[in-house]
């Protein structure tokens, strides 16, 4: 991964955007698997109709799950040390609430690129939030199967170049 890569996904980053979404979710709860399809589509809200891409279109947007997955959860650690995200054990598992401080840390980032994190968040909460997870599940596996295509295509055109 060249550092070009990191730039976007960091810990730091990705704890970012995690606080973004769980601020716009408030006082909901949501778990990593949630968390970490959010954090992608978060920053490719245009595949979902909504306001242009938070980041710069990248040849392969196929979201490496196992890889984001834990790169969220290391953001989410980062960001509970500063009490930005709460975390709690349920019957169902592990889930994830803005932390006490979240709003006031919001509040304070003022940059360009900071409002648009947090209008992209409460625009992917107002539009997936709703969403059974039956239903989510089905529209994740809708972009996968896109990826897929997408990587397929990539891969057929590497290959045939050579």
């Amino acid at each position: 991964m060249s550092s070009g890569n990191l730039t976007f996904n960091g810990p730091f980053e990705a704890g970012m955007r995690a606080v973004a979404i769980l601020a716009a979710a408030f006082p909901r709860e949501l778990d990593i698997q949630r968390l970490t399809a959010f954090d992608y589509l978060l920053v490719h809200t245009e595949m979902l109709g909504g306001p242009e891409d938070l980041h710069p279109e990248t040849p392969i947007s196929t979201p490496a799950t196992q890889v984001r997955r834990s790169i969220v959860q290391d953001g989410l650690h980062l960001m509970m040390t500063r009490d930005l995200v709460a975390r709690s054990a349920r019957a169902n598992g592990i889930v994830y609430q803005a932390g006490e401080l979240a709003e006031t840390f919001l509040d304070a980032l003022q940059s360009p690129y900071s409002t648009k994190l947090k209008n992209r968040a409460e625009w992917l909460v107002k539009h997936l939030g709703s969403y059974e997870e039956d239903d989510f599940d089905r529209l994740m596996r809708r972009f996968f199967d896109q990826w897929v295509m997408e990587f397929q295509h990539i891969e057929q055109a590497i290959g045939g170049a050579a």
